[in-house]
C-alpha cells in the first residue's frame, strides 16, 4: 500500500534563497522542530550542506520520544524549467518507503513556491503514518515562512 502526501505554500523570499537554504542540515533541524528532533546515527555530525548520498537519522517525536532511525537518502534531481528539487528517498524499519521531494519554483512577484510531496509505504501504518506526514510539512511549512517572513526581510533592510 502506497499513500501520496503534497503540500505546497509560497514562501517569501526568492527561490535563489529558498534553494540555498533548503540545501542545509541546519534548516531541516529548525523547520521540524519542535515536533520531531533528528539526531545523526554514528559519530559523524549531518553535513552543513546535503550532499548526494545515505545518512542515518534518530527521529525523536517532540524531541524526546523515541521512534527510530532512518535513512536520508539525498539526490538532486535535473531541474525541470525553473523549478529545483532536493529528494530524500529515505527508508527505515518503520517505514519502508519515504520518497520526499521537495520542489523550489518561481512564484509571484518575487516571491518563492515550496512543494512536499511524500509518497510513503508502511504496510498496514501506510494510512497513519501518511496522516502524521500530512501534519509534519503544514508543521515543516509553518515555519518555513516565519524564517522567510523574519530572516530574509531583515537581509533586504
Amino acid at each position: 500500500m502506497t499513500a501520496t502526501v503534497e503540500l505546497s505554500t509560497t514562501l517569501a523570499c526568492t527561490p535563489d534563497e529558498a534553494w540555498r537554504r533548503v540545501q542545509t542540515s541546519a534548516l531541516l533541524l529548525h523547520i521540524a522542530a519542535p515536533l520531531i528532533r533528528f539526531t545523526s546515527k554514528g559519530a559523524d555530525r549531518f553535513p552543513e550542506v546535503w550532499q548526494p548520498g545515505g545518512y542515518r537519522a534518530w527521529m525523536w517525536l517532540f524531541g524526546i520520544i523515541p521512534v527510530g532511525w532512518q535513512a536520508v537518502v539525498i539526490s538532486q534531481p535535473a531541474p525541470q524549467g525553473e523549478a529545483r528539487f532536493i529528494r530524500d528517498n529515505g527508508y527505515g524499519p518503520l517505514i519502508r518507503r519515504w520518497d520526499h521531494w521537495i520542489t523550489i519554483a518561481p512564484g509571484a512577484d518575487g516571491s518563492t513556491s515550496y512543494t512536499d510531496r511524500v509518497a510513503i509505504e508502511a504496510g498496514l501504518l501506510t494510512p497513519l503514518i501518511a496522516a502524521f506526514a500530512r501534519v509534519f510539512y503544514a508543521h515543516r511549512q509553518r515555519r518555513w515562512r516565519r524564517l522567510a517572513q523574519t530572516e530574509f526581510a531583515a537581509l533586504k533592510r
